[in-house]
Protein backbone atom coordinates (compact mmCIF):
# COMPACT_ATOMS: atom_id res chain seq x y z
CA UNK A 1 0.00 0.00 0.00
CA UNK A 2 1.33 3.44 -0.93
CA UNK A 3 2.21 5.68 1.99
CA UNK A 4 2.95 9.38 2.24
CA UNK A 5 5.66 10.00 4.83
CA UNK A 6 4.93 13.07 6.97
CA UNK A 7 5.88 14.79 10.20
CA UNK A 8 2.93 12.96 11.80
CA UNK A 9 3.92 9.56 10.46
CA UNK A 10 2.95 7.69 7.30
CA UNK A 11 -0.48 8.44 5.84
CA UNK A 12 -2.58 6.50 3.34
CA UNK A 13 -4.76 8.02 0.64
CA UNK A 14 -7.98 7.40 2.55
CA UNK A 15 -6.63 9.42 5.50
CA UNK A 16 -6.10 12.55 3.41
CA UNK A 17 -8.01 14.94 1.18
CA UNK A 18 -6.78 18.16 -0.39
CA UNK A 19 -2.97 18.37 -0.35
CA UNK A 20 -0.95 21.51 -1.11
CA UNK A 21 2.05 20.13 -3.03
CA UNK A 22 4.34 23.17 -2.92
CA UNK A 23 4.45 25.48 0.08
CA UNK A 24 6.90 26.67 2.73
CA UNK A 25 6.58 26.97 6.49
CA UNK A 26 10.25 27.83 7.09
CA UNK A 27 12.85 29.01 4.59
CA UNK A 28 16.00 31.14 4.59
CA UNK A 29 16.77 32.50 1.12
CA UNK A 30 20.19 33.80 2.08
CA UNK A 31 23.20 31.64 1.32
CA UNK A 32 24.29 29.22 4.07
CA UNK A 33 27.31 31.37 5.02
CA UNK A 34 25.06 34.26 6.16
CA UNK A 35 25.24 35.09 9.89
CA UNK A 36 22.32 33.49 11.72
CA UNK A 37 21.37 31.41 8.70
CA UNK A 38 18.26 29.28 9.38
CA UNK A 39 18.30 30.15 13.08
CA UNK A 40 15.03 30.75 14.94
CA UNK A 41 13.06 29.83 18.02
CA UNK A 42 10.39 27.22 17.43
CA UNK A 43 7.73 29.20 19.30
CA UNK A 44 8.30 32.22 17.06
CA UNK A 45 7.76 30.03 14.01
CA UNK A 46 4.63 28.50 15.52
CA UNK A 47 3.25 31.93 16.45
CA UNK A 48 3.63 33.19 12.87
CA UNK A 49 2.74 30.11 10.84
CA UNK A 50 0.20 28.15 12.89
CA UNK A 51 -2.61 30.67 12.23
CA UNK A 52 -2.00 30.35 8.48
CA UNK A 53 -2.09 26.57 8.72
CA UNK A 54 -5.34 26.71 10.68
CA UNK A 55 -6.93 28.91 8.00
CA UNK A 56 -5.97 26.37 5.36
CA UNK A 57 -7.26 23.46 7.44
CA UNK A 58 -10.61 25.22 7.86
CA UNK A 59 -10.93 25.20 4.05
CA UNK A 60 -10.22 21.49 3.75
CA UNK A 61 -6.42 21.28 3.43
CA UNK A 62 -5.29 17.97 4.97
CA UNK A 63 -1.53 18.04 4.30
CA UNK A 64 1.15 20.38 3.03
CA UNK A 65 4.44 19.69 1.24
CA UNK A 66 7.38 21.69 2.61
CA UNK A 67 9.65 22.50 -0.32
CA UNK A 68 12.69 23.93 1.48
CA UNK A 69 15.71 21.65 0.94
CA UNK A 70 19.22 21.91 2.33
CA UNK A 71 20.76 25.20 1.21
CA UNK A 72 17.68 27.35 1.74
CA UNK A 73 17.11 26.71 5.41
CA UNK A 74 15.54 23.27 5.74
CA UNK A 75 14.64 22.86 9.42
CA UNK A 76 12.62 19.72 9.99
CA UNK A 77 12.38 20.55 13.69
CA UNK A 78 10.60 23.82 12.91
CA UNK A 79 8.23 22.20 10.44
CA UNK A 80 7.52 19.41 12.90
CA UNK A 81 6.78 21.92 15.66
CA UNK A 82 4.21 23.73 13.50
CA UNK A 83 2.80 20.41 12.32
CA UNK A 84 2.32 19.12 15.85
CA UNK A 85 0.87 22.43 17.04
CA UNK A 86 -1.78 22.34 14.30
CA UNK A 87 -2.14 18.58 13.74
CA UNK A 88 -1.44 19.04 10.04
CA UNK A 89 0.86 16.49 8.35
CA UNK A 90 3.83 18.13 6.63
CA UNK A 91 5.81 16.33 3.93
CA UNK A 92 9.59 16.84 4.11
CA UNK A 93 12.33 16.49 1.51
CA UNK A 94 15.93 15.47 1.31
CA UNK A 95 18.11 17.09 -1.35
CA UNK A 96 20.10 20.27 -1.95
CA UNK A 97 19.31 23.53 -3.73
CA UNK A 98 21.39 24.91 -6.61
CA UNK A 99 24.56 26.99 -6.56
CA UNK A 100 25.40 29.34 -4.84
CA UNK A 101 23.24 27.83 -2.07
CA UNK A 102 25.11 24.50 -1.94
CA UNK A 103 26.72 24.28 1.53
CA UNK A 104 30.45 23.66 1.90
CA UNK A 105 30.07 20.07 3.10
CA UNK A 106 28.09 19.14 -0.01
CA UNK A 107 30.58 20.87 -2.28
CA UNK A 108 33.32 18.68 -0.82
CA UNK A 109 31.27 15.47 -0.73
CA UNK A 110 31.57 12.77 -3.37
CA UNK A 111 28.60 11.58 -5.38
CA UNK A 112 28.62 8.35 -3.36
CA UNK A 113 28.55 10.28 -0.09
CA UNK A 114 25.62 12.39 -1.25
CA UNK A 115 23.80 9.26 -2.44
CA UNK A 116 24.24 7.56 0.94
CA UNK A 117 23.07 10.69 2.77
CA UNK A 118 19.90 11.05 0.67
CA UNK A 119 19.21 7.32 0.83
CA UNK A 120 19.52 7.45 4.61
CA UNK A 121 16.98 10.27 4.87
CA UNK A 122 14.58 8.51 2.50
CA UNK A 123 14.75 5.20 4.37
CA UNK A 124 15.45 6.35 7.93
CA UNK A 125 14.94 9.88 9.18
CA UNK A 126 16.20 13.43 8.82
CA UNK A 127 18.83 14.48 11.35
CA UNK A 128 17.51 12.26 14.13
CA UNK A 129 14.09 13.93 14.01
CA UNK A 130 12.09 10.74 13.55
CA UNK A 131 10.69 12.26 10.32
CA UNK A 132 11.40 10.35 7.12
CA UNK A 133 11.99 12.30 3.91
CA UNK A 134 9.26 11.55 1.39
CA UNK A 135 10.99 12.95 -1.70
CA UNK A 136 14.03 14.72 -3.14
CA UNK A 137 14.05 18.50 -3.77
CA UNK A 138 16.66 20.00 -6.10
CA UNK A 139 17.13 23.04 -8.33
CA UNK A 140 18.93 24.19 -11.45
CA UNK A 141 19.63 27.62 -12.91
CA UNK A 142 18.40 29.01 -16.20
CA UNK A 143 21.80 28.56 -17.87
CA UNK A 144 21.87 24.81 -17.34
CA UNK A 145 23.36 22.35 -14.88
CA UNK A 146 26.72 23.13 -13.31
CA UNK A 147 29.13 20.28 -12.53
CA UNK A 148 28.17 20.60 -8.85
CA UNK A 149 24.45 20.43 -9.60
CA UNK A 150 25.04 17.46 -11.89
CA UNK A 151 26.85 15.62 -9.10
CA UNK A 152 23.95 16.25 -6.74
CA UNK A 153 21.41 15.22 -9.38
CA UNK A 154 23.24 11.97 -10.13
CA UNK A 155 23.27 11.09 -6.43
CA UNK A 156 19.60 12.06 -6.12
CA UNK A 157 18.59 9.91 -9.09
CA UNK A 158 20.36 6.90 -7.57
CA UNK A 159 18.67 7.41 -4.18
CA UNK A 160 15.28 8.04 -5.78
CA UNK A 161 15.57 4.95 -7.95
CA UNK A 162 16.45 2.81 -4.91
CA UNK A 163 13.35 3.98 -3.02
CA UNK A 164 10.90 4.92 -5.81
CA UNK A 165 10.94 8.44 -4.39
CA UNK A 166 10.02 11.33 -6.62
CA UNK A 167 12.46 14.11 -7.53
CA UNK A 168 11.08 17.63 -7.68
CA UNK A 169 13.21 20.41 -9.09
CA UNK A 170 12.91 24.19 -9.04
CA UNK A 171 13.75 24.57 -12.73
CA UNK A 172 12.39 27.51 -14.67
CA UNK A 173 13.44 26.63 -18.20
CA UNK A 174 12.07 23.58 -19.96
CA UNK A 175 15.31 23.02 -21.85
CA UNK A 176 17.10 22.65 -18.50
CA UNK A 177 14.46 20.15 -17.38
CA UNK A 178 15.38 18.11 -20.46
CA UNK A 179 19.03 18.22 -19.40
CA UNK A 180 18.03 16.98 -15.94
CA UNK A 181 15.94 14.17 -17.36
CA UNK A 182 18.89 13.02 -19.47
CA UNK A 183 20.91 12.59 -16.27
CA UNK A 184 18.04 10.94 -14.41
CA UNK A 185 17.51 8.41 -17.19
CA UNK A 186 21.26 7.78 -17.44
CA UNK A 187 21.16 6.80 -13.76
CA UNK A 188 18.27 4.42 -14.36
CA UNK A 189 15.42 6.46 -12.91
CA UNK A 190 12.37 7.64 -14.87
CA UNK A 191 10.78 10.97 -15.92
CA UNK A 192 7.52 9.66 -14.48
CA UNK A 193 9.02 10.20 -11.02
CA UNK A 194 10.01 13.83 -11.67
CA UNK A 195 8.09 17.02 -10.84
CA UNK A 196 8.74 20.11 -12.93
CA UNK A 197 8.37 22.73 -10.21
CA UNK A 198 7.37 26.22 -11.44
CA UNK A 199 6.28 25.02 -14.87
CA UNK A 200 4.15 28.16 -15.18
CA UNK A 201 7.31 30.29 -15.45
CA UNK A 202 8.29 28.66 -18.77
CA UNK A 203 6.62 30.81 -21.46
CA UNK A 204 6.90 28.17 -24.20
CA UNK A 205 3.80 26.06 -23.67
CA UNK A 206 5.01 23.55 -26.24
CA UNK A 207 7.62 22.52 -23.65
CA UNK A 208 4.85 21.93 -21.10
CA UNK A 209 3.24 19.58 -23.60
CA UNK A 210 6.50 17.90 -24.62
CA UNK A 211 7.53 17.14 -21.05
CA UNK A 212 4.04 16.05 -20.04
CA UNK A 213 4.21 13.60 -22.95
CA UNK A 214 7.36 12.15 -21.38
CA UNK A 215 5.47 11.46 -18.16
CA UNK A 216 6.70 14.39 -16.07
CA UNK A 217 4.45 15.84 -13.38
CA UNK A 218 3.50 19.41 -14.34
CA UNK A 219 3.27 21.67 -11.30
CA UNK A 220 1.59 25.06 -11.56
CA UNK A 221 2.52 26.46 -8.19
CA UNK A 222 2.15 30.23 -8.11
CA UNK A 223 -1.63 30.11 -7.84
CA UNK A 224 -2.74 33.45 -6.42
CA UNK A 225 0.17 35.47 -7.81
CA UNK A 226 -2.28 37.10 -10.17
CA UNK A 227 -0.03 40.01 -11.13
CA UNK A 228 2.35 37.58 -12.85
CA UNK A 229 0.08 34.61 -13.55
CA UNK A 230 -3.63 35.44 -13.85
CA UNK A 231 -6.07 32.69 -12.97
CA UNK A 232 -7.30 32.60 -16.56
CA UNK A 233 -3.81 31.71 -17.80
CA UNK A 234 -3.76 28.65 -15.55
CA UNK A 235 -7.25 27.63 -16.58
CA UNK A 236 -6.20 27.79 -20.22
CA UNK A 237 -3.00 25.78 -19.65
CA UNK A 238 -4.80 23.09 -17.64
CA UNK A 239 -7.45 22.73 -20.34
CA UNK A 240 -4.87 22.49 -23.10
CA UNK A 241 -2.97 19.78 -21.22
CA UNK A 242 -6.18 17.87 -20.61
CA UNK A 243 -7.19 18.21 -24.25
CA UNK A 244 -3.84 16.67 -25.18
CA UNK A 245 -4.48 13.74 -22.83
CA UNK A 246 -2.28 14.82 -19.92
CA UNK A 247 -3.68 15.00 -16.40
CA UNK A 248 -0.51 14.64 -14.28
CA UNK A 249 -1.01 18.20 -13.04
CA UNK A 250 -0.62 19.63 -9.54
CA UNK A 251 -1.68 23.04 -8.18
CA UNK A 252 -0.22 25.05 -5.30
CA UNK A 253 0.72 28.55 -4.08
CA UNK A 254 4.45 28.51 -3.21
CA UNK A 255 3.51 30.64 -0.22
CA UNK A 256 4.24 31.07 3.49
CA UNK A 257 6.70 31.53 5.36
CA UNK A 258 8.91 32.22 8.35
CA UNK A 259 12.23 33.62 7.09
CA UNK A 260 14.99 34.30 9.66
CA UNK A 261 16.64 36.68 7.19
CA UNK A 262 13.45 38.73 6.75
CA UNK A 263 11.51 38.58 9.99
CA UNK A 264 9.34 41.57 9.13
CA UNK A 265 7.89 39.81 6.10
CA UNK A 266 4.23 38.91 6.78
CA UNK A 267 3.23 35.40 5.69
CA UNK A 268 1.07 34.90 2.63
CA UNK A 269 -1.94 32.67 3.27
CA UNK A 270 -2.38 29.15 1.94
CA UNK A 271 -6.04 29.80 1.09
CA UNK A 272 -6.27 31.23 -2.44
CA UNK A 273 -6.53 27.86 -4.12
CA UNK A 274 -9.52 26.84 -2.01
CA UNK A 275 -11.24 30.21 -1.76
CA UNK A 276 -10.78 31.55 -5.28
CA UNK A 277 -9.10 29.27 -7.80
CA UNK A 278 -11.15 26.10 -7.33
CA UNK A 279 -14.40 28.11 -7.67
CA UNK A 280 -12.93 29.59 -10.88
CA UNK A 281 -12.28 26.06 -12.13
CA UNK A 282 -15.92 25.18 -11.49
CA UNK A 283 -17.07 28.29 -13.33
CA UNK A 284 -14.83 27.28 -16.25
CA UNK A 285 -16.60 23.92 -16.44
CA UNK A 286 -14.20 21.57 -14.65
CA UNK A 287 -16.19 18.88 -12.86
CA UNK A 288 -15.74 17.81 -9.26
CA UNK A 289 -14.04 14.54 -10.15
CA UNK A 290 -11.34 16.33 -12.09
CA UNK A 291 -10.85 18.97 -9.38
CA UNK A 292 -10.48 16.19 -6.83
CA UNK A 293 -7.94 14.41 -9.02
CA UNK A 294 -5.79 17.51 -9.42
CA UNK A 295 -5.93 18.61 -5.78
CA UNK A 296 -6.33 15.37 -3.81
CA UNK A 297 -5.31 12.32 -5.82
CA UNK A 298 -2.42 13.69 -7.85
CA UNK A 299 -0.36 15.12 -4.97
CA UNK A 300 -0.71 11.86 -3.07
CA UNK A 301 0.22 9.81 -6.12
CA UNK A 302 3.27 11.98 -6.78
CA UNK A 303 4.74 12.10 -3.28
CA UNK A 304 3.66 8.74 -1.85
CA UNK A 305 5.66 5.54 -2.30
Amino acid sequence: MAQLFTTLGPKTADELGLILPHEHLFVDLRTPDAPGFAEAEAQDVIDLMAPEVEKAKALGVTALVECSPVGVGRRVDMDKAVSEATNLPVVMATGIYREPWVPDWAQQASEDTLYEWMLGELTGDIEGSGVRAAWVKLSAGDDGLTPMETKILRAAARAAKATNAIIGSHTIRGRVVKDQLAVIEQMGHTPERYIWIHTQAEPDFDLHLELAQRGVWIEYDAIGSVERFPDASYIEKIQRLLDAGHDKIMLSHDRGWFDPGNRDRPPKPFTYLSETFIPAMRTAGFDEALIRKLTHDNPFAAYAR
